[in-house]
């Protein structure tokens, strides 16, 4: 659980996240549907729920590969990069959570991410510039953060944004 709270928080704000995130689903899916009835009538609507559905399955299942692909960020293992892979582990030891998949994205921009739908299906992605300009403990604290996010699902949070960033184009595209 994140400092200062206990794991039985910790669970409560995880479920919380995970609540909102269906929300946003579901309003998602009804904006989608009235503008299609709007613009289309009853068949419109119909396609609408259709695009819908389709783009909030392929947002929860299939964006950790997306954004992965996007970056072309390159799994490893511990023998690519064994300080990378020994920081997550620590890191993801001491919040126990399951080991993410850790990826090293190509570019010497300094960044790190986290992506995945829950932890189970979890992958951390560090930049080589961020390899190359910090230290262990600086590192381990990046890593840290990531870990809070894939610990709390707000990774879905980056995930429902880009979907509602798509839907608003197609939709104003449907217009």
């Amino acid at each position: 659980a994140p400092t200062g709270t206990t794991l039985c928080e910790g669970r409560v704000e995880s479920f919380m996240n995970t609540f909102k995130m269906v929300l946003i689903f579901l309003v998602l899916m009804i904006l989608f549907i009235w503008i299609g009835g709007i613009v289309g009538g009853r068949q419109g609507m119909v396609i609408a729920f259709v695009l819908a559905t389709v783009m909030n399955f392929i947002a929860y299942w299939f964006s950790d590969k997306m954004v992965l692909a996007m970056y072309r960020a390159k799994q490893i293992n511990e023998q690519d990069n064994p300080r990378l892979f020994r920081i997550v582990r620590s890191v993801a030891t001491k919040a126990m959570l399951p080991m993410p998949r850790v990826y090293i994205v190509p570019t010497k921009g300094p960044n790190a991410f986290a992506t995945g739908r829950n932890p189970q299906n979890a992958a951390v992605a560090a930049t080589e510039g961020m390899l190359e300009l910090l230290n262990d403990d600086e590192l381990e604290g990046v890593i840290g953060h990531e870990m809070a996010h894939i610990q709390n699902y707000d990774m879905l949070i980056g995930t429902v944004a880009a979907t509602i960033a798509g839907a608003i184009g197609i939709l104003s595209s449907m217009a």
